[in-house]
Formats: C-alpha cells, sequence, structure tokens
C-alpha cells in the first residue's frame, strides 16, 4: 500500500492533558444529538431569515431577494448533519455544558458548509445538488420560464449562485461572532474559521487549477487537494471548535484538529469512490459528472501510475462520456488496482485517525464514538 503522506507530521502529537468524561447523561455520547440538531436547525434559519417560525423571518427586499432567499433555504435543507453532530458529541466529551452556545457555533459550521456547495455548484457548473435544483439551476430556470435567453439566464442563475453563498458566509461569520461565549473564546473561533476559508479557498482553486488541465497531481498531492477543501471545514473545525468552546488547551485543539484531517481525509477518498462507484438513488449525485469534469482525486491520481492509464485517459474529463463508456472505466480502476489501493487507504485514514485520538488523551466518549463514525463511513464500500 502507498505509505500515508507526511507520516510524523500525521503520528507525532504532543499529549494534552486528559479531561474526564462528564458525569451522568453526558457518558452517552449519542444521547440528545436530536434536541442539538433541532437547535441548529432554528440558529441556521434564525441566521439567514429564512424561518417561518417566530424570530427566524426576514422580509424580502423585493421578489429577487425572496426567491433567493428561498433557494438558500432549500440548500441548507438535507445532508446528514455530521459537522453538527461532530461538534456537540466533542463539546459534551470534553465536558462543556452551554448547549444552546454549542448549537449556535454548530450552525454556523454548517451555514460555512452551505456556502462552500453554493460556490462549488456555480464553479462546477451544477444545476442539481441531493437530487434537487441547486441555487444556480433554480434561478437559471427562473430566468428561462420568464423568457430569459438561455445563456443570458445562465448569467442570472451564476450571479444569484455567488450571491447566496456570500449571504451564508457571511451569516456563518455573524453567527460566531455573535454567540454566547466569552470574548475570548469567539475570537479563538474566529481565527479557525478565518483560518479554514484560506486553506478551503486554496484548496478549491487548486482543485480547478488541476480540473483545467494546469497541472498533474501526484497521488499525494491528491490527498493533500482532499485535506484541504473538505477535511479541514467539515471535520478539522467541528472538532476544534468544540474543543476551543469547551476551554479546552491549544494542545487538545491542535491534536483534535489532527484527528480530524485524518478522518475527514478517508471520507473524501469515499466519497470520490462514491462518485464513480455509487448509486444515485443513494448518494444523490451523478455517477458520471466527476469522470466528465476530469476531476483529479486520488483514484484518478492513482491510474496515472498503472498500465490501464493510456486506456482510461481519453475518458476523464471527457464531457460526452456516456454510462457504457463509464462502465469500462470503472472495471478499468478495479482491474488495475486503483480502486482497491483507494479503499485501503481510507481504511488506513480511519484507523490513524482512532489511532491519533487514543494517542492524544481525548476523552474515551468521543474516541468511541470518532470510531463508530469511522465505521459508518467505510461499511458504504460495501
Amino acid at each position: 500500500m502507498h505509505p500515508l503522506p507526511s507520516p510524523g507530521r500525521l503520528g507525532t502529537l504532543p499529549r494534552p492533558e486528559p479531561v474526564e468524561d462528564p458525569p451522568g447523561p453526558g457518558r452517552d455520547a449519542d444521547g440528545g444529538l436530536g434536541d442539538h440538531l433541532e437547535r441548529v436547525e432554528h440558529a441556521m434559519r434564525r441566521a439567514l431569515g429564512t424561518g417561518t417560525d417566530a424570530g427566524t423571518g426576514r422580509p424580502a427586499v423585493d421578489p429577487g431577494h425572496a426567491r433567493l432567499l428561498g433557494s438558500l433555504g432549500e440548500a441548507t435543507g438535507g445532508g446528514k448533519r455530521f459537522r453538527p453532530a461532530l461538534l456537540a458529541v466533542g463539546y459534551r466529551a470534553w465536558g462543556g455544558r452551554d448547549l444552546g452556545a454549542a448549537a449556535t457555533v454548530a450552525a454556523a459550521v454548517e451555514l460555512l458548509h452551505t456556502a462552500f456547495v453554493v460556490h462549488d455548484d456555480v464553479i462546477d457548473a451544477d444545476d442539481t445538488r441531493r437530487g434537487r435544483p441547486s441555487v444556480l439551476g433554480a434561478h437559471t430556470r427562473a430566468a428561462g420560464d420568464h423568457g430569459v435567453a438561455p445563456d443570458r439566464a445562465r448569467e442570472y442563475g451564476v450571479a444569484a449562485g455567488i450571491l447566496a453563498g456570500d449571504l451564508a458566509l457571511a451569516a456563518a461569520v455573524r453567527t460566531v461572532a455573535t454567540c454566547a461565549a466569552e470574548r475570548e473564546v469567539v475570537g479563538r473561533l474566529l481565527d479557525l474559521f478565518d483560518a479554514v476559508l484560506h486553506v478551503s479557498a486554496a484548496g478549491e482553486l487548486e482543485d480547478v487549477w488541476l480540473g483545467v488541465g494546469a497541472g498533474v497531481p501526484t497521488l499525494e498531492a491528491a490527498l493533500l487537494l482532499a485535506e484541504r477543501k473538505t477535511a479541514e471545514y467539515s471535520f478539522a473545525l467541528p472538532l476544534q471548535a468544540a474543543a476551543v468552546l469547551a476551554g479546552a488547551s491549544a494542545v487538545t485543539v491542535a491534536a483534535a484538529g489532527e484527528v480530524g484531517r485524518s478522518l475527514g481525509t478517508a471520507y473524501q477518498l469515499l466519497d470520490d469512490l462514491q462518485g464513480v462507484y455509487g448509486d444515485p438513488a443513494v448518494t444523490g449525485k451523478s455517477r458520471l459528472s466527476d469522470l466528465r469534469s476530469g476531476k483529479q482525486t486520488a483514484l484518478v491520481a492513482h491510474a496515472r501510475t498503472t498500465a490501464a492509464w493510456p486506456t482510461v485517459a481519453p475518458y476523464v474529463g471527457l464531457a460526452t462520456l456516456t454510462e457504457q463508456e463509464a462502465a469500462v472505466v470503472r472495471d478499468l480502476l478495479v482491474a488495475s488496482g486503483s480502486r482497491g489501493h483507494v479503499e485501503a487507504l481510507a481504511r488506513a485514514y480511519v484507523d490513524r485517525a482512532v489511532t491519533l485520538a487514543r494517542g492524544a488523551g481525548l476523552p474515551a466518549t468521543l474516541v468511541s464514538w470518532l470510531a463508530r463514525l469511522g465505521g459508518d463511513l467505510l461499511r458504504s464500500l460495501a
């Protein structure tokens, strides 16, 4: 198996001081998640002004603004909400007690996710997400329904996607800045969000750079890209925000970040596999879009190193790729060992995350929950 990148950086963490698991009901790391997620949903609606319940509605400036808010509200719906769950479990495991503040910060993380995916749909020209119209797609269609020519309707959809993502991003930062935490804690949280924004932006830009053919990534570069684009904000940020909010030390926060990056990289590797081999009815995503757009995933990067690449290469980035042609590519990626290699890497990253969590002295309830989450992720390979 290809060695994991930078083993020294991932494997030699300073040991933080152990924190006892919270007594009583808090020992059940999964208990109360339903209530937490309801509070998160309410906080998101309040931040965006898209709710219908008391205190969460925002008067629309005009019909266009109303349509934008409605589409943005749709964009925040669905999903597994594992980021808020990860933050809640970590916060309680580190002894946190202010569940309202935890829900508010978790909502900020989810709003950041919304901003990223709305902008990502614009970058990737995706009209749908999870089987529903994206902000881009909904507004393109709305303009077309008003008799606007297709290319001009697309301009309107792109503008809406950019603006909706900007609104979600501003809401995320404002939600952190106004959360019910001490000033010094809010400052640390804002520092985390600021750093994640820059790392994720760098990852997204690098992804586009590679997608347009300006570079050819090695497998290690593809793994680093997965860390920057996904792991940093979806896994490291919720864990680190939980630690900061609970008053953990800087050493503990750093350890939480390393654990999150490793687990999040495994998640992205599995998501890349689902993008080629998954069932669209289950995943909500096409099995053709990644291949058609020429995404330089770890799967593709490994395939470049195999004898199958000359046969696979013409199909990667082929905008007219058919299901029949994609089936040929899938078989070649299996026969060449690329699929098996990426699956093995995903398992190794999950194992690494759990090992790091235990070695860093993270609370036992959190380690156990992370191990179960990793196991759930890996079961998607079946």
